[in-house]
């Protein structure tokens, strides 16, 4: 599909945009209205519309959509050509929401501008492969027609600046022996065999990074509270291989059967699915010897992969979603076993969804303690920034239930 063709798709779906609607939302219903659509062509016009509302604060609002569209992917092609011609005081202004500065803290100028100019470059693709199959899923895939382009993500992660600042105890931080492979291919992964038959899941490095955290031991229970359709659900079954059980809960049943096709398709069985939503009524009396609570928050570290989300948070949700994650981790305090462990991870970057949650958290629950989130090295708290890991920015915390 030429530029000009996918401007002109992208110009369709932007004037039927109402305020309030959601750009993802509206491009899966404009792709099945017209479903002769290519993957290429999908991509395609995907592009142009997360182009431009990376871009929007620069474009001229007098102008027609074709026009803004023309504007932002003039913009994102010479800021790709040259990072550095955005200059990072100017994108502290237009590339986010003011109210940010009031609540995600960065240490220097130079840290600053990195975190910006990663959030106006498009977000790398990133696969969980089945444990210690990433180098042979990286030769199947590339076998074919189709030829893509893969790197392995190394597996020592050496992380400094925001996170040793953060954490004083934590110089670096070790993460070992990931599954992640960033594709850079052209083909539709869901047609592929490799798909179908459960050797990998799309799953973003940063959210990979959430089951390598919980460590969970084969024959273990655990409890993913927010479980979605089930990501992370399907990293801890597969980092258990198969053994034990993780009991997923979600508000909502139809992602509770998206998780049970996801799992059927990776043949692994060791969960069970339950609604719970978010109340005292637990769906289980079980204890646990782990219990991942992955919020739902604000999305500030998704920024880079939804540009639009920058512009419909507010400060007000922030407050809101901080509540809510903290009556989450109360609610499921007591089902931890002695010597359980409790995670906490938002893929947000706010003082108060995150080192406010936790402080609050951490004071109204002494039978816990304060646990290395990767490893006795590491700090019981960590930031996961996005122009670290060319991934979504994430915060996680970690305690264990005392014994005795």
């Amino acid at each position: 599909m030429s530029d000009i063709a996918a401007l002109n798709h992208a110009a369709s779906i932007l004037a039927k945009l109402a305020p309030g609607d959601r750009a993802d939302t509206a491009l899966r219903g404009y792709f099945e209205a017209h479903r002769y659509l290519q993957p290429s062509a999908r991509r395609a016009v995907s592009h142009a519309i997360f182009v431009y509302f990376r871009w929007i604060s620069w474009l001229d609002p007098k102008a027609s959509a074709q026009k803004r569209l023309e504007q932002a992917d003039d913009l994102q092609k010479r800021f790709d050509t040259d990072p550095k011609s955005a200059k990072p005081e100017t994108l502290a202004i237009r590339a986010v929401p003011a109210w940010v500065w009031e609540e995600v803290a960065l240490p220097d100028a130079e840290t600053k501008a990195a975190y910006l100019r990663q959030l106006q470059r498009d977000p790398a693709l990133w696969l969980r492969a089945r444990p210690g199959q990433a180098k042979a899923l990286v030769k199947s895939l590339a076998a074919g027609e189709l030829a893509p382009t893969f790197s392995i993500q190394d597996s020592e992660f050496r992380v400094q600046g925001p996170n040793s600042t953060q954490n004083p105890e934590l110089q670096t931080l070790n993460l070992i022996a990931t599954d992640g492979v960033r594709f850079t291919g052209v083909q539709d992964l869901f047609k592929t065999e490799q798909f179908k038959t459960g050797e990998f899941e799309i799953q973003d490095l940063a959210s990979q990074l959430v089951g390598i955290a919980c460590a969970p031991k084969p024959g273990e229970t655990w409890w993913d509270t927010c479980a979605g359709e089930g990501g992370k659900t399907l990293h801890l079954c597969d980092l258990m291989q198969n053994k034990g059980v993780v009991w997923a809960s979600d508000r909502h049943s139809g992602r509770l059967e998206t998780l049970k096709r996801r799992t059927s398709r990776a043949k692994l069985f060791n969960y069970r699915a339950a609604l719970w939503d978010g109340s005292p009524r637990l769906p289980t009396k079980a204890k646990f010897d782990g219990i991942l609570v992955d919020a739902p928050c604000s999305g500030v570290g998704t920024w880079q992969r939804n540009p639009q989300a920058r512009w419909t948070s507010s400060l007000n949700d922030v407050t809101e979603l901080a509540v809510t994650q903290l009556a989450l981790l109360n609610q499921v305090a007591n089902s931890l076993k002695p010597g359980g462990r409790l995670v906490y991870s938002v893929c947000t970057l706010t003082r108060r969804e995150t080192t406010g949650v936790t402080e609050a958290f951490s004071a109204a629950h002494p039978e816990l303690e304060p646990d290395p989130v990767f490893g006795p090295s590491g700090g019981a708290t960590t930031t996961l920034w996005p122009h670290e890991f060319n991934a979504n920015g994430m915060f996680l915390a970690a305690w264990r239930r005392k014994k005795g």
